[in-house]
């Protein structure tokens, strides 16, 4: 039992490792990272380039396409450029076995892993961001080579206890049907623990323990990348229909390996053991696994290498066949998942952060981006129904138009509250600096979005007492108040061509400047103009009051419209 135990904490060692590892990368990283996939992803095999990549180097192939997923889901990248992301992520997580097959059983890494610990320590005393982040990636790695360490040596003897795994020895007895079974433990396995990495790192020990034969672990390894696929189905589900799109996209790619795969199971693995051979080790087909008969040094590295090997032919020749059929797999996973039909409503709804948090914090902000310029063309729809409920001349008209004034605040509010929501979720330790300024800026123009929604029902208000009061505007009065909401829809098309610019412009905030100061402008003009008439006709006063007070909340909406392109430059 104490065995089975520390073998657990070695496993949990072991994972935990590898996510903090990859967090510390994601953070040094930080936006140049979230360039580089929405820069890097204009054909397909730029795709899997960009997939490689980034999983090689975050050591997970789950983050990278959960990360991809979420990306979908934000709109930053198209459907097709998702797929070859997700070809490119299958074959940069076969790094993590090569890793593992290199340096934690051919030398004793663990021996360093101490060591190193005390150099992430002190890296984790700098005030610079960028040396704990590093620090973070030293301990990580050096976590995951320990539990490594700690599960190989925490395994049961079967020499001694030969009837603690006896029950998967006995699996291997059944021809075919060995491998499918196989095959579904190493779904299960990697379903169980959400990390192919760590069910491979189990499948090299069993296979170097001589627990089973080179055949099944080869099996267990299609497993892993079957079981893999159901993370980012989970992270999709609440997602829109190109997130749940993307998901099943990495699950019928993965499936169509593994179909091809079991259909040439025997060729495949002499191909596999082939190429290990010309590396001048034993053919791992050949090795005699047994429990009572320890293997040789070659041996042992040609089981190893054979197992990383197969890993990493499957993921490239499944990206090969299947990497010039990306709009055909598009066509397909449209067909599964339709558009649903939905009520007009639902489009003053969150658009881009239905699916929550990223698990990769750090690249979560340009979803929140996104949803905020989202919240920004909602937030423009006011103007119309301010126009509409100054022109109503019907009672009818008017409360229609006010509904919907009210309606909008409302919906200003809530999205204010749950982008601040999302924010909040994200882990202030997980993310670097230059992020953590970019979340405090949406906080900033989140809070004067709804703001201008307060504006459009506080207008509804006014309107409502100068109808209480049975006065009206009259044309020129309504004609200049359109005039002003032209110049304030205007401000709102620059702000919002500011939000969308990649980097902050001078040109875009002049621009907004000169929006502005015209609104005040005009402002001015029309109440001078406007008092000079009441001081003429003291009749028309109280209409001039309610008009007045029109005019200067629309002002104020302006006021609003340029702290949000202000905010872009702090």
């Amino acid at each position: 039992m104490l065995q089975i135990l520390t073998l657990l904490g070695a496993l949990g060692m072991f994972l935990y490792g590898m996510n903090l590892m990859s967090a510390g990368l994601q953070k040094a990283a930080g936006s140049k990272m979230r360039g580089f996939l929405t820069a890097m992803t204009s054909n397909p095999f730029k795709g899997v380039l960009t997939g490689l990549g980034i999983t090689a180097v975050i050591q997970s192939s789950s983050a990278t396409t959960v990360m991809t997923v979420g990306f979908v889901n934000a709109g930053l990248l198209t459907l097709s450029q998702a797929v070859g992301v997700i070809m490119g992520a299958n074959i940069g997580t076969t790094v993590t076995a090569w890793l593992v097959s290199l340096l934690g059983f051919k030398a004793d890494i663990s021996l360093f892993a101490v060591p190193l610990m005390a150099v992430g320590f002190i890296l984790s005393l700098s005030k610079r961001d960028k040396r704990r982040h590093i620090s973070e990636l030293i301990i990580g790695f050096s976590l995951l080579f320990l539990g490594l360490s700690l599960m190989k040596e925490s395994v049961p003897d079967l020499k001694q206890t030969p009837e603690v795994l006896a029950f998967i020895q006995n699996w291997t007895s059944y021809g075919f049907g060995s491998v499918l079974i196989f095959l579904l433990f190493g779904t299960v396995l990697t379903l169980v623990l959400q990390s192919s990495s760590a069910t491979m790192a189990l499948t090299l020990i069993m296979v170097n323990m001589g627990w089973i034969p080179f055949e099944m672990g080869a099996a267990m390894v299609l497993g892993e990348n079957i079981g893999t696929t159901i993370t980012a189905n989970i992270a999709a589900a609440v997602g829109n229909p190109n997130a749940r799109r993307a998901a099943m996209a990495h699950t019928l790619f993965n499936v169509f390996g593994v179909i091809w795969a079991l259909v040439l199971f025997t060729p495949f693995l002499k191909l596999v053991g082939t190429t290990i051979t010309w590396l001048g080790l034993p053919n791992p087909m050949d090795i005699l696994h047994s429990a009572d008969v320890a293997m040789t040094a070659d041996e042992e590295m040609a089981s190893l290498y054979g197992i990383s090997m197969l890993h990493t032919l499957f993921n490239l020749f499944n990206t090969l066949i299947l990497v010039w059929f990306v709009p055909l797999i598009v066509k397909i996973v449209c067909y599964i998942i339709k558009d649903k039909k939905t009520a007009e409503d639902d489009t003053v709804k969150l658009k881009f952060i239905d699916a929550g948090p990223l698990s990769t914090a750090e690249l979560a902000i340009g979803q929140a981006r996104n949803e905020v310029i989202h919240f920004a063309e909602i937030s423009r729809r006011n103007i119309e129904h301010i126009r509409q409920a100054i022109a109503a001349d019907k009672d009818s008209d008017f409360n229609a138009a006010r509904e919907r004034l009210v309606k909008y605040e409302e919906i200003s509010d809530r999205i204010e509250y749950e982008i601040a929501q999302f924010l909040n979720a994200l882990p202030e330790d997980s993310i670097s600096e230059e992020t953590r300024t970019e979340t405090k800026r949406m906080y900033k123009i989140i809070g004067e979005l709804e703001s201008l929604g307060d504006s459009g029902e506080s207008i509804s208000r006014i309107l409502a007492r100068r109808n209480s009061h049975e006065r009206t505007f009259t044309l020129e009065q309504k004609s200049k108040l359109d005039l002003m909401l032209q110049a304030v829809d205007k401000a709102y098309g620059i702000m919002i061509d500011n939000l969308r610019a990649e980097e902050f412009s001078q040109l875009g905030l002049r621009m907004a400047t000169d929006c502005e100061i015209e609104i005040n402008d005009m402002r001015n003009n029309i109440r001078e103009e406007e008092i000079r008439k009441i001081e003429k006709d003291g009749a028309s006063y109280l209409s001039s009051v309610y008009y007045l007070d029109t005019l200067s909340e629309i002002e104020r909406m302006g006021d609003y419209i340029i702290n949000i392109s202000q905010a872009l430059e702090e």
